[in-house]
């Protein structure tokens, strides 16, 4: 590895095409990457002698992946709801009036021993002066049905460990792809964590808005995310690392593989998107060629990332 690394920066001096022409490269290697691990409220709710707080990390919506945790207390006796079947749907809305989603999860699960609700949801966009987020809740009690509406913000998420893609494949169906894990990756051996979805097209005409039909999404399910991470950087000349691992589904829905970064910098993921027959519905393979002053090769399916 030392004299590949000494290879590398020798010819990095002679090759001028090393020069940072098409990205900004230190730019990015100077930005500081914060691991949240403390989940707190975002927003909350009142309806009726009901409260609802929602919980994310670092207090914040961010476009990509966010688990989320809710409660529900009753006002009046202020004890937490814990029987109630509880829907979570966020909803985009366009300047045109136009409402798209993201991959979340419809049905909030109760977690008995934290007493609260969690859930998912994937926001695949920022919010922005055309483009507004909505979330729309429904929970039950004492026989009655309550909906509540409240308006969001989704950040940009400036952790490159976090990025997502969405894409159409081969066999017309439209995937996301987002990363969970690592926040703060080491030089070593990572665990990689991602959810892969698709959208469910309607097969009925929309009911009465916001119609959940209109909004659905599915975790795939035993697919296999191929791997081949590179540092794209011309005086990286399309540097690899040994002992990935492609990413497998786990019990939990995500999926999971393992990522060997040995050194600082930036990387892309460079994906496959293999289907439960063995097809790749979408990306390419890339190069194994080392290229000097030349920046790296991208598959047709792949995320940057950084740290």
């Amino acid at each position: 590895m030392k004299k590949f690394m000494l290879s590398v920066a020798t010819l990095c001096v002679v090759v001028t095409s090393c020069t940072l022409d098409k990205t900004d490269y230190e730019s990015e290697i100077s930005t500081v990457v914060t691991e949240y691990i403390e989940y707190e409220e975002v927003v909350s709710i009142t309806e009726d002698n009901y409260l609802i707080s929602i919980n994310a990390l670092n207090g914040t919506f961010y476009k990509g992946y966010n688990a989320i945790r809710l409660n529900i207390t009753n006002t009046e006796t202020n004890e937490s709801l814990n029987t109630s079947e509880v829907t979570f749907l966020p909803i985009m809305t366009n300047y045109n009036g136009n409402h798209t989603s993201g991959p979340h999860q419809y049905n909030l699960e109760y977690n008995i021993e934290d007493d609260y609700y969690e859930g998912y949801t994937v926001f695949t966009s920022e919010s922005n002066d055309s483009e507004y987020w909505k979330l729309y809740i429904t929970f039950s009690d004492n026989g009655e049905t309550y909906s509540v509406t409240q308006n969001i913000t989704i950040e940009e998420q400036t952790n490159m460990n976090l990025n997502m893609t969405a894409f159409t494949a081969s066999d017309g169906e439209q995937y996301f792809i987002a990363l969970v894990a690592p926040q703060q990756p080491k030089i070593a051996e990572n665990e990689l964590v991602a959810g892969i979805y698709t959208y469910n097209s309607p097969t009925s005409d929309a009911g009465t808005f916001p119609d959940p039909s209109q909004f659905s999404y599915s975790e795939v399910e035993d697919y296999t995310l191929l791997l081949d991470p590179r540092m794209p950087e011309p005086s990286m000349g399309n540097h690899s690392s040994p002992n990935n691992q492609d990413l497998i589904q786990g019990e939990d829905g995500l999926y999971y593989g393992v990522v060997n970064y040995t050194m600082t910098g930036n990387w892309t993921l460079n994906f496959r998107l293999q289907n439960t027959f063995g097809a790749v519905i979408k990306g390419t393979e890339v190069s194994t060629d080392f290229t000097p002053g030349i920046e790296g090769e991208r598959s047709e399916l792949y995320i940057d990332i950084l740290f």
